[in-house]
């Protein structure tokens, strides 16, 4: 089946340093949650304090700017849930990504290449 490998990079909102190495784990969580309802696999993870990488691989007929939209939506949403005492002090609505985001199509690459 035919598919394409993305990079995408998400930051939390204002670059602030908010992602735990708890709330991390829930990303990771709530990402393969997510991942059951889109045509998706999600290869690596990986994060530090302010944003996270994503080694994707998805469908072609996936419109790519719909589908990281819903995951950031989604993501945000199931952990501001879980962790909305550990964001309150940096964000007043549950919504802590940045609006931007990077993407870059990669082919066999691991996320270590992809980082270099």
């Amino acid at each position: 089946m035919p598919s394409i490998r993305s990079c995408t990079v998400f930051a939390t909102k204002y670059r602030r340093k908010t992602l735990a190495p708890d709330l991390l784990d829930s990303l990771r969580y709530a990402l393969g949650e997510i991942r059951a309802d889109w045509r998706w696999t999600l290869l690596e993870f990986g994060g530090e304090k302010d944003h996270v990488h994503l080694l994707l691989e998805i469908h072609p007929a996936l419109n790519s700017s719909t589908l990281i939209n819903n995951r950031k939506t989604a993501s945000a949403s199931r952990v501001a849930n879980r962790f909305s005492e550990h964001l309150k002090p940096f964000y007043r609505k549950p919504y802590f990504w940045h609006r931007a985001y990077d993407v870059g199509s990669v082919s066999g690459a691991t996320l270590e290449t992809v980082r270099r």
